[in-house]
Order: C-alpha cells, then sequence, then structure tokens
C-alpha cells in the first residue's frame, strides 16, 4: 500500500491537490493530510462523503510515508523538507526554496521527466505557477525552434496570496459599493486591489520582485538553455485564474501555423482562437479547469522570428497542483518497477 502526505492542505493548491487524488482514486485511508500548527481535530474535504484528519506538521514523524507534496511556502518547506528526507521520503516541493540546488530537478511533468532520475536528495521541485503556465504550451516550440528570448507580462488573481487576499478583495468590494472607507482594510496588499491593478507580484529583490526573477532563473533550468525572460507581473482584481501576454522570439524562422499545431499537440493545452469578437477565452471562462487556454496567437513582427500569444489557465489547478500530481504518479510508477 502506498502511503502520500499532503503538507498545505489548507491552502488553495494543496485543497487542489486533494483534489486530484480523489478523483483518480486514491483513498483517504492512503492520505495523509498535514498543516504547520493544525489544532486537534482539525479536518479537510477529501471526498464527497469522507473528511481527512489534519495532523499537525510540527510533530509529524514521516516514518512510513512514500512520498510527500509540500504545498507550502519557502520558510515551511524549508524547514520541514528536511525532516522527510531523514527518513528517506520522496519529496515533492512546490515552493521555490530548492529548486537553485543544483541536485534538486525543477520539473514539468511531460517535458524533462528523465531529470527526475537525477534527484539525488530524493527531492524535485515544481516550477512557480506563472512559469508552468508560461512554458508548457511553449515545450515542443523550443523543441523545433530553439526560443532565446520571452518577454511575459502576467496578470494574476488573488488566489496567489491565498485566501486571505480573497477575502480581501470581496471585503472592498462590498465596502466600495456601500460607499464605506477601506483604508483598514489593506492586510495583505499595500494599494487597494478593488477595482484596481497592482503593479507588484510577490516581495522586492532589488528591482525585480520574486516571481519576476524566477522566470528568469527557473525557465533556464527547466529548458536546460540561455534563454532570456524580461517578466512583468501584476495582481488584477480577479478571485481565481491567471493571465499572460507572452512575446517569444526564436533562433529559427517562426511559421505560427505550425507553432499553432504544436500547442494543440501540447498535453495540458487548448488552443481557442478566433479572430472575432469574444473568440478568446478569458479567466472567467477557465475556473476549475486543468488545462491551459492559448488565444491571439501571431507574428510579432517587431522582431526577427518572433510570435506571441495570449493564455489563461486556472493556475492554482492547472498548473502547480496539476503538475505535482503528475509528478507523484511518475515517481509512484518508478518504485513500482
Amino acid at each position: 500500500m502506498v502511503k502520500i502526505a499532503i503538507a498545505g492542505v489548507q491552502g488553495n493548491i494543496g485543497r487542489e491537490i486533494l483534489s486530484f487524488l480523489d478523483e483518480n482514486g486514491y483513498k483517504a485511508a492512503d492520505i495523509v493530510a498535514l498543516e504547520p500548527k493544525a489544532p486537534l481535530g482539525t479536518q479537510v474535504s477529501y471526498s464527497e462523503d469522507e473528511d481527512l484528519d489534519v495532523f499537525n506538521l510540527d510533530d509529524y514523524d514521516f516514518s512510513g510515508i512514500d512520498v510527500a507534496v509540500f504545498a507550502t511556502s519557502d520558510v515551511i518547506s524549508k524547514h520541514y523538507i528536511p525532516h522527510a528526507l531523514a527518513k528517506k521520503v520522496k519529496v515533492i516541493d512546490c515552493s521555490s526554496a530548492f529548486f537553485a540546488d543544483e541536485d534538486v530537478p525543477l520539473i514539468i511533468a511531460g517535458y524533462n521527466n528523465d531529470k527526475i532520475m537525477t534527484a539525488a536528495k530524493g527531492l524535485i521541485a515544481i516550477p512557480s505557477t506563472a512559469v508552468i503556465q508560461m512554458l508548457t504550451p511553449l515545450l515542443k516550440v523550443q523543441e523545433n525552434y530553439h526560443i532565446k528570448r520571452i518577454v511575459v507580462s502576467t496578470y494574476t488573481s488573488t488566489s496567489a496570496y491565498g485566501k486571505e487576499a480573497m477575502d480581501e478583495l470581496f471585503s472592498q468590494t462590498r465596502r466600495i459599493y456601500m460607499n464605506a472607507p477601506i483604508v483598514d482594510d489593506q492586510q495583505v496588499f499595500h494599494k487597494q486591489i478593488a477595482f484596481n491593478v497592482i503593479p507588484q507580484l510577490s516581495d522586492f529583490i532589488g528591482e525585480e520582485t520574486q516571481i519576476e526573477w524566477a522566470m528568469n532563473a527557473e525557465s533556464k533550468k527547466v529548458l536546460g538553455t540561455d534563454v532570456k525572460v524580461h517578466a512583468n507581473g501584476a495582481v488584477i482584481p480577479a478571485f481565481i485564474g491567471a493571465a499572460q501576454y507572452v512575446n517569444v522570439e526564436c533562433e529559427k524562422d517562426t511559421d505560427v501555423d505550425d507553432i499553432r499545431n504544436l500547442m494543440k499537440q501540447t498535453d495540458g493545452v487548448v488552443v481557442f482562437d478566433k479572430n472575432t469578437d469574444g473568440g478568446y477565452v478569458c479567466l472567467t471562462d477557465i475556473q476549475g479547469e486543468d488545462n491551459i487556454y492559448i488565444s491571439r496567437l501571431r507574428q510579432d513582427t517587431s522582431v526577427e522570428n518572433g510570435f506571441s500569444f495570449w493564455c489563461v489557465a486556472d493556475d492554482q489547478r492547472a498548473c502547480t497542483a496539476k503538475n505535482a500530481f503528475s509528478v507523484l504518479k511518475l515517481i509512484l510508477s518508478l518504485k513500482q518497477h
């Protein structure tokens, strides 16, 4: 019997990973739910008629666990993952805590699965949500056209910051409609989020934010090339999902029709691209969906060998959670052989 631990089950990504496990027939008895500082008696929904007891991550002994998925912050992952590795547990980390380590592969399932075997520590990292959304439609393009530069602007919903941020958007929106002040209702964001766009996604590290930096650094590691990425991140007043405008410059002459076909052949990618009013996909179309949707694919005539596209996804589900679950399945299949 395989035993799987999920740390961070009360967060958006942790809940989505549990959903994938349930939808794919994993029994509640095989799942251990973990959360830092979880009070005794805490539970989380698993299937239609079952709940999981949530164990306190602070004092949990990972003995007997085959694979652990950490859907936690960098700080939590750095502190607790070594405890799991010490018990010979295979670990999948959804944070960016260890991605820079040379012996920790950064995996997008279906693209660089072979790197799983290089995980000397037994630890595998999952790229940032924004990186998965940007790179997944480009994986076959990279193989055929060799990408040398990407410029991306990402528009991310409040779900990236968790339930507190989503609640803040709801509360501010309600207060504005009630003509009430919102000065005392800015706990997550330093600017009003309702009816606004905030040009800061994650914390600053120098001139860039952490996500903007990661989209460059992580893309290099996933693709195994010195691709140049310039990223711009903003938070928009939406509850779920993320959108990106992506400009790509390749080494070879680009054929947009061929690129469209390559994207259509990529698992987890749906191309819906009609040059008519409403012939594209928006955030409200993809909530709860497992795929990344592509629209507005066209030639970029401002550079040689360039094209651009619009993509949207339920970022918590279709990107990080789905990728983590797919990597989990790969690890389990390797353990069985």
